[in-house]
């Protein structure tokens, strides 16, 4: 197991080298570069080669390079000049994790809740109504894109029918404490009731939105899946032994089954990430999706060179620690 764990963290080292690599490439190939963003339109020639002294642009691409990843490896990417002007990039992306954070976490609770059981459920009525229904509402929450999604349930939910707030993590004014800046967290710690239910109600909308994608993915994952186990020969032995039903479902078919669906968990987790820049956009909900959106606006290259150094970092280790769950549920996986 631990052999197994060492291979997958070298490989986890090597993806972000790679990462790095062109990350760094893509952001000095882009029209005018941090420069040109720094000094506006208007900047000198002059001012222009000052500042590309100043931030050692003129130096070789691997003297670059190499700096870049020893100031990346002290969290220094620089100052941010769009997002939180004058504020150091690494910090912008520690205010906006949190919500990031919850909002994900929700999201993926919700999709695990409800596609999960009903997986199971349409697998076992193979054909009924339910499946059908069921296979169909998946289809359309893998097509709908979420930014056509968010605009619909904003304008049901909270333009039409008033029933939720239509942006933003919490009330503007409402007497809250923030303590981790989980807001909904922060609520229930300080027993400051009204500001937790405020903050879950800010969340609902953008959370359904950020949903449906990986409900759709696992609802189909989980049905494939559990429709296989059904046929498989051990479970056929298992019925003709007389085992309960509740130890066929559970210990049988169910736990082999989970096997593919905990590995697409993991990658819908990270894929979330890239979900949210466009939901968090549409709700103005303060979280790195909505700086990342920023970012490229306004060329922040500093916020854009943490956030997506950070999330794709999130990306990998949520990855690392599917893979080991995956081996302690399969033990054959480590041997491959």
């Amino acid at each position: 197991m631990l052999r197994f764990i060492v291979r997958r963290m070298l490989q986890m080292l090597l993806a972000l080298f790679a990462l790095s690599v062109l990350l760094f490439a893509w952001l000095r190939s882009l029209p005018g570069g941090a420069v040109s963003a720094l000094l506006g339109e208007r900047g000198s020639p002059e001012a222009a080669a000052e500042l590309r002294a100043q931030l050692g642009l003129d130096q070789p691409l691997p003297v670059q390079y190499w700096s870049f990843l020893e100031r990346a490896a002290q969290g220094d990417f620089g100052i941010s000049n769009g997002v939180y002007i004058g504020q150091p990039a690494m910090d912008v992306f520690l205010s906006r994790l949190p919500a990031t954070v919850e909002l994900s976490f929700f999201a993926i609770v919700i999709a695990l809740t409800v596609a999960i059981p009903l997986g199971y459920i349409a697998a076992r009525r193979r054909g009924s109504l339910l499946d059908t229904s069921s296979v169909i509402s998946s289809l359309i929450g893998v097509a709908v894109p979420i930014f056509f999604l968010a605009y619909v349930l904003k304008y049901l939910f909270a333009v039409r029918w008033g029933i939720l707030p239509p942006s933003g993590r919490q009330t503007a004014g409402i007497d809250a404490t923030h303590i981790t800046n989980f807001y909904v967290l922060d609520g229930i710690l300080t027993r400051e009731w009204d500001a937790a239910w405020d903050a879950f109600q800010h969340l609902i909308l953008p959370a359904f939105a950020l949903a449906s994608i990986p409900f759709a993915v696992i609802f189909r994952i989980t049905r494939a899946s559990v429709l296989e186990v059904l046929e498989e020969d051990y479970v056929r032995t298992a019925a003709a032994k007389g085992l309960r039903a509740h130890t066929i479902r559970w210990r049988h078919v169910m736990r082999n089954a989970l096997i593919p669906v905990v590995t697409m968990i993991g990658l819908q987790i990270g894929a979330l990430l890239a979900g949210a820049v466009l939901t968090e956009k549409v709700f103005a909900f303060q979280g790195i999706g909505q700086a990342l959106a920023i970012g490229f606006e306004r060329r922040d290259y500093p916020v854009l060179q943490v956030l997506i150094m950070m999330a794709a970092l999130i990306y990998i280790v949520v990855n690392l620690l599917v893979d080991i769950a995956y081996a302690i549920i399969d033990p054959r996986v480590r041997t491959r």
